[in-house]
């Protein structure tokens, strides 16, 4: 084994580590922006969770690069009919939280 390639191997290894706790992190701010708007909207978020839908890259409102994601999650206000929501990250940043009946600007 060379000492490039192991070089290599570890610049792999952590970037892949850093993108793993970043999306680990934006998956949090999504889940916690989601349950927050349910709870003020007086609905329940089924599932207790988001899905990962897209991912891209953005600049944010400096202008630096940033990985955006969309995020969806379903939430009920009788249990019986589910509706979809969703919320936009750029960064761990919310730009935008939608649910059903309306879109609800998140700064």
């Amino acid at each position: 084994m060379s000492f490039s390639f192991l070089i290599s191997f570890l610049i792999v290894l952590g970037i892949g580590l850093w993108f793993w706790r970043d999306c680990l992190g934006a998956r949090e701010q999504a889940s916690a922006a989601s349950a927050r708007a349910c709870r003020q909207s007086n609905v329940q978020l089924l599932d207790d969770t988001v899905a990962l839908e897209r991912l891209w890259l953005r600049r944010d409102r400096d202008g630096r690069l940033k990985l955006e994601r969309l995020y969806l999650f379903e939430f009920s206000d009788t249990g019986l009919i589910r509706r979809v929501g969703s919320v936009l990250l750029v960064g761990w940043r919310v730009e935008v939280l939608h649910m059903e009946g309306g879109d609800l600007l998140v700064p």
